[in-house]
């Protein structure tokens, strides 16, 4: 199986599959939920202290929760940004850790006309970034991240040049 993308500590994105419709019966494990969140022609990143990287916002979906729901909470905790037309654009998944785990990413996707105020950083996040994707990506962005940015927006974007900017 060829990866599409791997990063510095060898976690690799092996798959991404785009559908509109969540699955009744998601692909597991799914601990985790992402979000692609872009302005105009910039897309949403956040700086993970604790990986010392910038990434896209999202994070593990809680007992009880959906993906949706992980999502939405995800994105205003670690952002401050709220996105209630949130899209549902796939599937991710991953090969992770010394262990190369497989394991699965529910990835939504939105837009805002105008960024929230109301970031703050904390322990987990330092730092939010709107990165146009038009210029090289801030040093440290997370590569799997920036590989399904581009593959959500070449799957729905129809005028997207193919294979867009990683």
């Amino acid at each position: 199986m060829d990866d599409l993308v791997t990063d510095a500590e060898g976690n690799a994105l092996t798959g991404f599959l785009p559908c509109t419709q969540e699955s009744p019966t998601p692909p597991t494990p799914l601990p985790a939920s992402l979000v692609v969140l872009r302005c105009g022609a910039s897309l949403l990143l956040v700086f993970d202290n604790w990986r010392g990287q910038w990434e896209l916002p999202g994070g593990g979906i809680d007992p009880g929760e959906t993906p949706r729901e992980a999502a939405v909470r995800e994105l205003l905790e670690e952002s401050g940004q709220e996105a209630e037309d949130l899209s549902f654009a796939g599937y991710a998944r991953f090969r992770l850790g010394p262990e190369q785990r497989v394991e699965y990413a529910a990835i939504f996707t939105g837009s805002v006309v105008r960024p929230r105020d109301g970031f703050v950083p904390g322990e987990e996040i330092g730092a939010c970034l709107w990165w146009d994707e038009s210029t090289p990506p801030p040093p440290g962005a997370q590569a799997l991240d920036l590989a399904i940015a581009r593959l959500v927006h070449t799957a729905f974007d129809p005028s997207a040049p193919p294979g867009g900017k990683v």
